[in-house]
């Protein structure tokens, strides 16, 4: 069996003092199934485990193709089957090299399996390192989600629940928090403001609805403060809520506070596309030794928590499909013209956008899943996660690069009318994103 080589991205041991605990760390593996839970509450627990297979070594600098698909060498001489799409790898590989970004991730999930399709890290200079799995970049915007399923399921608002809003477009001050007849000219309700992603209008419902540990309650239902469980190590996405009413009220809006990773990004994503039910994503779907005896091979994904009631993740869908369909997305998703780069192909998304001005980086996010609808053709749904780092000169933002993965995707399954990028970089811009 011919089996080469090739530039298809990498996932490569992390370095940096935040990650050195996760050094001798050795995955556990789950060869059973786990039993469901009835409560909509409950968080589930991987209780059937196997200690003495494990991946040690695994890592995706050097990715390897044969004729049945791409490898990844683990320890002992061992070697890894992977997941991925061999196709849809270096299509993300090439987007994030031609854009030339100083850092930038891409995760794509199969949502009904778990499998990983595309884990693709981009670093332009400096010591590599896995951005997949590293949760160093602030959440941002993206953490509206957090709120907006904290609104629904502990506020118990809809999305059409209205409210008036003026100011916090870069930045939340007291006064904006303040409700005022002769200040707020504009009245939105929740699935707009998830689409558009107002910051005073989840602030202000925030303080209202929610209390600090109800908000935090929920990040955690989500994964926060917790490794996602995965075949490679992973750096818990991070969250601090102050009780200070005016940082609340930012955090709730993603003003910093908290931190996130593309995979755990791509797994929120992909359990609202399932409904609230969250199984564990794999990279790995065979292990052989040195021999090309198999070892281990992957059970099929099952629950391992919920994160929102069916009926909360099925509102946080329409509220995401705002996003794209009239949002904070829709020109990266629609051409001049105003014509979808997936027609056909309804897609659910969150952006987020922060700087940090000591720096001078700007962290753009894009997570989603399509189709929210299903297509004639039978494709798989699939949840995707980008996260770009600009420098103030820029070409696209995380959602331009998000819109391209996808079209490659579902171009490749032979959607009607979904062509593949072109992989032309447009004109660099200067950088304007929301402040503290």
């Amino acid at each position: 069996m011919r089996s080469s080589f090739v530039s298809l991205g990498f996932g490569c041991v992390i370095v940096g003092a935040s990650l050195l605990a996760y050094r001798n760390w050795r995955p556990k593996v789950p060869v059973l199934p786990v039993e469901s839970e009835p409560s909509n509450d409950a968080v589930k627990v991987e209780r059937s485990v196997r200690t003495d297979v494990n991946l040690a070594g695994l890592e995706l600098s050097h990715l390897g193709v044969d004729d049945i698909g791409v490898t990844s060498a683990i320890a002992d001489g061992a070697t890894a089957r992977l997941t991925l799409d061999p196709e849809l790898q270096a299509t993300a590989q090439a987007l994030m090299k031609s854009y030339h970004f100083p850092e930038a991730a891409t995760v794509v999930i199969e949502v009904t399996t778990g499998k990983v399709l595309a884990y693709a890290s981009h670093l332009e200079r400096g010591p590599q390192r896995d951005l997949c799995v590293e949760a160093t970049a602030p959440a941002a915007s993206v953490f509206k989600v957090i709120t907006g399923a904290a609104l629904i399921e502990h506020g118990k608002l809809t999305g059409d629940t209205q409210q008036c809003y003026s100011g916090g477009e870069q930045r939340i001050n007291e006064r904006d928090l303040v409700d005022d007849p002769k200040r707020d000219r504009w009245c939105t309700n929740l699935t707009n403001a998830m689409g558009r992603s107002i910051n005073t209008v989840f602030a202000r419902l925030a303080q209202k609805h929610l209390t600090p540990q109800t908000l935090e309650a929920t990040a955690k239902r989500f994964g926060f403060g917790d490794s996602v469980p995965f075949d490679l190590p992973t750096q818990p996405s991070s969250l601090r809520i102050p009780d200070e009413p005016l940082e609340y009220a930012r955090t709730a809006a993603g003003f910093w506070h908290s931190t996130l990773s593309p995979l755990h990004a791509a797994w929120i994503s992909a359990t609202i596309a399932r409904g609230g039910e969250a199984i564990r994503p794999f990279v790995v779907s065979e292990a052989l030794d040195a021999t090309g005896r198999s070892f281990y091979r992957a059970s099929p994904s099952t629950a391992v928590r919920r994160f929102i009631s069916h009926e909360g993740a099925k509102a946080l869908t329409e509220m995401m499909e705002s996003t794209v369909r009239d949002g904070t997305s829709f020109k990266a998703f629609h051409d001049g013209k105003k014509r979808p780069f997936l027609p056909g192909v309804a897609v659910a998304g969150k952006t987020g956008t922060l700087t940090d001005a000591q720096t001078n980086r700007y962290f753009t996010w894009f997570t989603g899943f399509a189709p929210t609808k299903p297509l004639k053709q039978g494709v798989a749904q699939v949840a995707i996660a980008v996260l770009v780092v600009n420098d103030p000169n820029w070409q696209v933002k995380a959602n331009v690069m998000a819109r391209d993965v996808l079209r490659a995707y579902f171009a490749s399954r032979g959607v009607a009318k979904v062509t593949k990028p072109s992989g032309q970089p447009p004109p660099r811009k200067r950088a304007a994103y929301k402040r503290r």
